[in-house]
């Protein structure tokens, strides 16, 4: 498991019975995670004392109980990073800290280059990929069909300083950026997608992950350069394995660019337990 243990904006304190309860700079926050599975050893001390509280509805979706008065949004860093951080109406803050070891990873990657480094960041979310690879000297096009995330990674561009940066903010649905990117002739040294299993584009455009993930991820090699540096896929998808990425990585990467693959679980640190939360999977691939 690639593991986020570099935090000191964040912890996840302790887990169970379904949720998780997390540190947020000041704020303590508690919220559902479906792969907590095991019971809560003892619920009391931070348990009782939360700032918030998501709580899951039996029909679906949730809504959050405040016991105290948060401010809209706060900021919290991971080393020369920064972000804000708000409780959203769909139990997410604006932000997954377990990427955070996929930020360490792509910054190394971007800075030991010595050259150039081009990066097209997909399904973009509020920037955290974006943000690493801007400060780690890259040139960034960031894509997401949300408009108020687009928004979101601007400003945490903007508070992480980076307002100078070469970083484009586009809302777009990605595939039609992609295409028209091929058709431009418009090259990138380095990819980063975080494909959802369904979503819809600003046009009504629709994504379902286990029909278009292939042929999207084998239409991207066609604007890559001719010496990529890397190519990152998160997933959230349930059920959808590390052997999988494995696979579509060595099927369209190493068969064009040859190169190396690594694929396995990404997670977080349980400070009370001292074990891993899974949080998700990636797929690396990366020149050699």
């Amino acid at each position: 498991m690639y593991v986020s243990d570099k935090w000191r904006d964040y912890e996840v304190i302790d887990t169970g019975n379904g949720d998780k309860l997390e540190r947020w700079g000041s704020y303590i926050l508690r919220r559902p995670d479906p792969q907590i599975i095991w019971p809560i050893t003892k619920e009391d001390g931070l348990w009782k004392k939360t700032d918030g509280h998501y709580h899951r509805s039996s029909s679906g979706g949730g809504e959050w109980q405040f016991n105290s008065q948060l401010p809209e949004r706060w900021t919290i860093s991971y080393g020369e990073l920064s972000f804000h951080i708000k409780p959203t109406s769909f139990k997410h803050t604006g932000l997954f800290p377990e990427q955070a070891v996929n930020w360490s990873w792509m910054m190394d990657k971007i800075r030991t280059a010595d050259r150039p480094i081009r990066v097209l960041n997909l399904f973009a979310y509020s920037g955290g990929a974006t943000v690493a690879a801007a400060a780690a000297g890259a040139e960034v096009v960031h894509v997401d069909a949300s408009k108020g995330m687009v928004q979101w990674a601007k400003e945490n561009a903007q508070l992480s300083g980076l307002s100078d940066k070469p970083i484009r903010f586009i809302t777009d649905d990605v595939f039609k950026f992609v295409q028209r990117e091929q058709r431009r002739g418009r090259q990138y040294d380095a990819i980063i997608m975080d494909p959802p299993s369904y979503g819809r584009g600003p046009n009504g455009e629709t994504w379902k992950l286990e029909e278009n993930l292939f042929p999207f991820l084998e239409f991207c090699t066609t604007i890559l350069s001719d010496h990529p540096l890397f190519m990152l896929i998160n997933s959230y998808t349930t059920g959808l394995s590390p052997s999988v990425l494995h696979n579509l990585l060595h099927m369209t990467m190493a068969k064009r660019f040859g190169g190396a693959i690594h694929c396995g679980e990404i997670g977080l640190p349980i400070t009370a337990s001292g074990l891993n939360l899974p949080c998700g999977i990636l797929g690396r691939w990366e020149s050699v």
